[in-house]
């Protein structure tokens, strides 16, 4: 009865966790944002602007809910929840501190490569129902996006893997504890962050939502909360990729004096950083040379640190 009381505590609070990180994220993004290029981020709603979150949430629960005539019903409809069940569902893997995660898999890392996969089916079946031209292109830039990145990212995290010797994620972290990964596999890490970054379609790779180009891609035809799944989506994916790069590479809760969970926060948040000043930076990449840079320089990099680790290990076993 204890071990089921405390699972269902475990993922409440994992729920709770992500979802207000990712609403939370909403007004941290744009105060620095607007601190990075000297200007006002929100500042009128609240102390330091902290209820433009609530006025947002307000906005878009009272906004018409409005779906097209055109469109595919029930596709329009299922489309931007399959984006928040998939990443949350990765969330359950994630260790957070010894003892504190949803599930402990062996394949822990194996089930977070397959749900970022199927996130692409939320993107590309948006913009096909939308019956919208700007949409469809939207959904399609998504696909090829996301499909061909996600090779990128499996490939990267493969060096992580060999040094570890294990998929699950929390010995993983427990095989950090002379050395975080971040060093040896540091060309693995410079990957996999890119690779993060089309997988949430960031700054400079949102090219699927091109506003001078596709209006707002595969959301175009959406509105009110169904807008704010593919805007939590964002948020909660940003947050997802923070946290498996610190489980990955950076030690995951290990760290001294501090609670280990608390260390594991920290090292999420300069992540999350780390992604936002990117946008604050950045231009958008055409889309030709996204896919260019993908295959022709990705690739490449991500096979040679496979090919290198895997012979330095064999050299020294």
């Amino acid at each position: 009865m204890l071990d089921v009381i405390r699972a269902v505590v475990t993922v409440v609070g994992v729920l709770l966790v992500a979802i207000g990180i990712a609403a939370g994220l909403i007004w941290l993004e744009r105060r620095l944002l607007g601190l990075w290029q000297d200007r006002y981020g929100p500042n009128r709603v609240g102390p330091f602007g902290l209820l433009q979150v609530a006025a947002d949430m307000i906005k878009i629960f009272t906004k018409e809910d409005w779906i097209p005539p055109f469109a595919d019903k029930p596709v329009f409809v299922l489309a931007p929840a399959v984006i928040v069940v998939t990443v949350l569902l990765s969330f359950a893997v994630i260790p957070f501190a010894p003892g504190i995660a949803v599930v402990n898999l062996n394949i822990g890392l194996l089930f977070f490569l397959a749900m970022s996969s199927l996130s692409v089916y939320s993107l590309t079946l948006a913009g096909w129902a939308s019956c919208n031209k700007y949409s469809l292109l939207g959904g399609l830039r998504a696909a090829a996006q996301m499909l061909g990145y996600e090779v990128f990212m499996g490939l990267s995290v493969m060096g992580v893997v060999i040094l570890a010797g294990s998929f699950d994620l929390g010995e993983i972290v427990a095989a950090q504890a002379n050395m975080w990964f971040c060093i040896p596999q540091f060309l693995g890490l410079a990957i996999f962050l890119i690779a993060g970054f089309a997988e949430t379609r960031r700054i400079p790779f949102d090219i699927p939502e091109a506003e001078s180009e596709l209006v707002a891609g595969y959301h175009t035809e959406y509105s009110g909360m169904k807008f704010g799944m593919f805007f939590v989506g964002e948020y909660l994916g940003i947050t997802l990729i923070s946290a498996l790069t610190v489980t990955l590479f950076f030690g995951g809760w290990s760290g001294p004096l501090l609670p280990p969970v608390l260390w594991f926060f920290i090292k999420t948040f300069i992540l999350i950083g780390l992604f936002i000043l990117v946008r604050a930076t950045l231009p958008r990449l055409r889309y030709d040379q996204l896919l260019a840079f993908g295959w022709k320089v990705m690739l490449p990099l991500s096979l040679l640190n496979l090919v290198a680790t895997g012979g330095i290990v064999l050299m020294l076993a």
